[in-house]
């Protein structure tokens, strides 16, 4: 709860004067936990290390969404700081733009199972080519999933594909070592088929439109895009 400079807040929840003298964001009542140790489990921080204080962005988006980035986290008793990475787009691998957390996640699974990331490649490169086959005639979008077996290797996990609202909408993304983050995923045979949704749909803090080829323009900051055409040709370099 966001806590003006001239109040504070209460155990019970309730606001009342105070005297602090700045503004600042105090856990509420309901809240599963600090904004501390949200930090330290999404950045993927060890145990037993105390903040002093965590540097955060905060904003209002244009669904009155209040949205928290943390910066930079100081450590009681330390003399360093750590800076936070803050990627534009975390969770897009398309020709335009590529997560940093993707590309650490595939440099990681190349360097230790080179032989799951050739028949990955093979799998998507597979689906691709029949997908741009002039020849190709009557195919719908969901014959995309065929290489959610090859994803799950790479760190995604589909859920059931529904016909209600987004496609699939309990995938989990798994990188690295950090947590598994769950996000709907949609799929379409170009992103730019996802207007629709961003018109008519309740925004979500994420979504991830998973499509062979990337021609979403300017998508909304929310938005993610998995290309997979650019994805086969990384994965062809990885493979040389």
């Amino acid at each position: 709860m966001a806590v003006g400079r001239d109040h504070k807040l209460l155990s019970t929840g309730r606001v009342v004067a105070g005297k602090v003298g700045h503004d600042r964001i105090q856990q509420a009542t309901e809240a599963p936990g600090s904004i501390g140790e949200a930090v330290r489990h999404w950045y993927g921080m060890p145990e037993g290390q105390d903040f002093e204080r965590i540097d955060v962005d905060a904003r209002l988006d244009a669904h009155g969404q209040f949205i928290l980035t943390p910066l930079i986290a100081h450590f009681r008793g330390k003399s360093r700081s750590v800076e936070l990475e803050r990627p534009l787009y975390p969770l897009s691998l398309t020709r335009r733009h590529q997560s940093p957390l993707w590309m650490r996640q595939i440099d990681d699974l190349a360097h230790d199972r080179l032989a799951d990331i050739r028949w990955v490649k093979d799998e998507i490169v597979r689906v691709v080519d029949e997908h741009r086959d002039p020849l190709t005639r009557n195919v719908h979008e969901v014959d995309l999933l065929r290489v959610a077996g090859a994803f799950s290797k790479l760190g995604v996990r589909f859920s059931p594909y529904s016909v209600r609202y987004y496609d699939c909408n309990e995938s989990v993304f798994r990188f690295l070592k950090l947590p598994s983050y769950r996000c709907p995923i949609e799929i379409k045979k170009e992103s730019r088929g996802f207007k629709y949704q961003i018109e008519r749909y309740k925004p979500l803090l994420r979504v991830v439109v998973f499509c062979v080829t990337d021609t979403l323009l300017n998508p909304p900051e929310h938005v993610d895009v998995i290309e997979l055409a650019f994805v086969g040709d990384h994965l062809k370099r990885h493979c040389a």
